[in-house]
């Protein structure tokens, strides 16, 4: 199946809090194909594929230097949640959650993900994006952003494009609002001063170049919302709802989505994740007690080893 395309054209030209037919059309597309697929495409006339390709020269050009010259950006204390994650740090939970690998196996073979063996031999850098609040429990969530020498471009580049990632899912959360039936600002609301990250991934073909290499193994994301530039090189897999294992082709001029635990982006670390509106009456809620967002992520950062629980 293809994922759907939706132009948010029509959302960011229509006034006030009265949605037009076709607009709610739109909206209804957006949170059924978050419910039933986790993911889809979208289109923002804000987002130029220039802007996509100016952000992928400055970050290649990054993942581009020696080990050694990356790590001076490395901040373990802070959970990696600012500056660079080396390679064989971050472990997929496929590799240490039983449940996960109990639904793997139940999984049709030609669906299955490769198995990983250890820890992911990606790189990723971390960049924080947008405002973070004055008061906050979690401040290793909320750092300030480490910035590498030798790019000037750096910092405006990254702001950039972080911000216009942000207005996009803003506005995708906005549209999953309408389309569940809840308040517009039902998500936003809670989107507000949370712990945004832009987080490019780099890989070295000339170390991990063996066909059938996994640099990002199976997992769930567990943020809120997810959202993709158009990548130069191919290669990501995602798994719908159903268990469908499917290759992403990211459209020139498109983004990907995709929904995480949180259902966006992220949530203010200090708000409150539980169900909203009507579907905090639904049958199965009790399975999704109250939890500080920030208590949340901690609890998953440990589970992936960034903070530092399995030391491979």
């Amino acid at each position: 199946m293809d994922l759907p395309v939706v132009d948010l054209a029509p959302y960011l030209g229509s006034a006030g809090d009265v949605v037009a037919e076709d607009v709610h059309a739109l909206c209804t597309t957006v949170s059924a194909s978050l419910r039933d697929t986790g993911a889809l495409l979208v289109k923002d006339p804000r987002c130029s594929a220039a802007d996509n390709d100016r952000f992928l020269d400055v970050v290649e050009r990054y993942f581009a230097r020696s080990a050694e010259a990356k790590r001076l950006q490395e901040r373990p204390h802070l959970h990696y949640q600012v500056g660079v994650t080396p390679e064989g740090v971050e472990v997929p939970r496929s590799l240490v959650d039983k449940e996960m690998q109990e639904k793997i196996k139940s999984m049709p073979k030609e669906f299955q993900p490769a198995t990983p063996k250890g820890p992911d031999p990606k790189w990723r850098y971390m960049w924080r994006v947008g405002p973070r609040p004055v008061n906050t429990r979690f401040k290793e969530l909320n750092s300030e952003p480490v910035i590498p020498d030798g790019l000037p471009e750096w910092k405006e580049t990254m702001d950039s494009w972080g911000s216009k990632m942000i207005s996009a899912i803003e506005v995708v959360a906005e549209m999953a609002a309408i389309g569940f039936g809840l308040q517009k600002d039902a998500f936003t609301s809670l989107m507000k001063e949370g712990p945004h990250l832009l987080a490019p991934t780099g890989s070295d073909l000339q170390r991990h170049g063996t066909e059938g290499t996994v640099f990002a193994g199976f997992h769930y994301d567990l943020n809120f919302l997810t959202i993709h530039g158009r990548s130069r090189f191919p290669g990501l897999n995602i798994w719908l709802r159903n268990g469908k294992k499917m290759e992403v082709k990211v459209p020139v001029g498109c983004l990907l989505i995709q929904s995480g635990k949180q259902l966006f982006s992220h949530i203010a670390s200090d708000a409150i994740l539980k169900p909203l509106g009507h579907f905090a009456e639904a049958p199965n809620a009790h399975s999704y007690p109250p939890i500080c967002a920030g208590d949340y992520v901690e609890q998953e950062l440990s589970v992936i080893n960034l903070k530092g629980k399995y030391g491979f």
